[in-house]
């Protein structure tokens, strides 16, 4: 089953930041979305921006 992408508002409220937050980590390394549009606009997995914040709690970076 194809992954559901979401905006970043919307995967910002599914992990519970401000939406400025996911975008700062998002300029700053710290996560990566799933993709771009032609528009600039990040789309998010939700799951996989989980994980990626799971193990960066467990220092994987």
């Amino acid at each position: 089953m194809p992954s559901r992408y979401v905006s970043t508002g919307e995967a910002a409220k599914a992990i519970g930041v401000d939406r400025r937050t996911l975008q700062r980590w998002a300029v700053e390394g710290v996560v990566e979305s799933a993709l771009v549009t032609a528009g600039g606009h990040q789309r998010w997995d939700v799951e996989d921006l989980k994980a990626q914040l799971r193990k960066r709690r467990r220092g994987e970076s």
